[in-house]
């Protein structure tokens, strides 16, 4: 789940940490208000979605061409941003040319800035441990810097139990820090926040250096594990359904786990180990995955026709690929669900189907019997070709 970056300061500065004072608007003579609150010769208007690279986005229709993030010194310029953002749609290298609508945006009082650094802790599942990311060259063309020059980019694990002061001055180093004692402070607090509230990635782009050497956070992302919420009642509370894509909150709702992605084959799978795989057979017969979609080890046949109601909304799905391992999952329980399902939403698109596992031969049979289109297959490698094929053909 992800949050606003207000939401993330807000977190943040209850932990102690330093973050500027700043209010969210969510119109224009909120944004006015804010300005006469903070009291400040100099804000920055930020826009808020759940997407980076806001500064150098751009508003579509907007002749002008500026981003997401803005100075202002007067509350006469504060009011003319926030009209040209609020309610307008903004592009990023991260939300696709469709962008995302602005429906609040952030007014943060301006810092004094030295440095920018960037700073990021992530969770690595397959070591049980936190990454720490740092580089002392931050700001908007961090991406550049991890494609041109990655030596610049410096990680660090930290086990569950904690940090070592060496890795705290090992980080300090490769940022050139020199009041160790303050980052060492921060780097424990981050830690605790990021334990605390089941995060799974808390991202600091730009963490600055004040003339003075203090350190200051000017943005903040911050992303939780799902599997984590029902024991962060705070954090949930902070979701904005707006933000989320309306075929993974429905999928979300009925316990589905769905990704949309930028392809034309959807994928149906039962686990997500395996659906990786299938996405990346797809992608290795030439065809590109039009989602993630695992189904789970109990689904019944309500489930597997809620999937394929989601998948066909999806308008450029050109064929679907269903994948499925019985194991708990019964294979002629699945194979009534795609008949049933594909009978009653009279799919428009080549369905292929690969079972195997528990009771399959009865499954291939019930799919067989039912006298619609279905294209069967004996193996992944089959099963993907097949469904890189009948997309093409489409």
């Amino acid at each position: 789940m992800n949050i606003h970056e207000y939401q993330a300061k807000a977190l943040l500065r209850a932990e102690g940490l330093p973050i500027l004072k700043g209010e969210v608007a969510f119109s224009v003579n909120e944004a006015e208000s804010a300005w006469d609150k903070l009291n400040a010769p100099l804000v920055a208007v930020k826009a808020q979605i759940h997407a980076g690279g806001r500064g150098a986005g751009h508003f579509l229709h907007d002749k002008n061409a500026k981003g997401g993030v803005r100075l202002c010194r007067s509350k006469q310029e504060v009011k003319e941003n926030a009209e040209s953002m609020l309610g307008k749609t903004l592009i990023t290298k991260q939300t696709g040319k469709n962008g995302r609508n602005v429906q609040r945006i952030y007014i943060e009082e301006g810092g004094d800035i030295e440095r920018e650094l960037y700073f990021s802790l992530l969770l690595d599942r397959q070591s049980a441990s936190i990454i720490v990311i740092a580089s002392a060259s931050g700001g908007i063309d961090i991406e550049e810097v991890a494609q041109t020059n990655p030596q610049l980019i410096h990680k660090t694990k930290i086990s569950s139990s904690g940090y070592s002061p060496y890795q705290a001055r090992k980080i300090a180093f490769a940022l050139n820090l020199p009041n160790l004692k303050n980052f060492s402070l921060l780097l424990q607090k981050l830690i605790h926040v990021f334990q605390r509230l089941d995060a799974s990635l808390l991202e600091i782009n730009p963490l600055v250096v004040q003339p003075d050497g203090q350190l200051l956070i000017m943005d903040a992302k911050m992303t939780f594990d799902d599997n984590a919420l029902f024991r962060q009642p705070e954090v949930e509370k902070l979701r904005d359904e707006q933000e989320e894509e309306p075929a993974e909150r429905e999928a979300n709702e009925v316990g589905l786990n769905y990704i949309k992605l930028d392809g034309s084959i959807a994928c149906m799978v039962n686990g997500a180990g395996l659906a990786m795989a299938t996405m990346d057979i797809v992608q290795n017969f030439g065809g590109s995955p039009a989602n993630f979609l695992d189904v789970g080890g109990g689904a019944d046949k309500e489930r597997v026709e809620t999937a394929f109601r989601i998948i066909l909304k999806d308008k450029v799905v050109k064929a679907i690929l269903v994948n499925i391992f019985g194991g708990i999952m019964r294979c002629d329980v699945i194979a009534q669900g795609i008949v049933a399902a594909a009978g009653k939403l009279k799919l428009h698109v080549p369905l292929i189907v690969r079972l195997q596992g528990t009771n399959f031969e009865q499954g291939k049979q019930i799919l067989a019997n039912s006298e619609l289109n279905i294209i069967t297959a004996e193996t992944l490698a089959d099963a993907a070709q097949k469904a890189v094929n009948a997309a093409k053909e489409k």
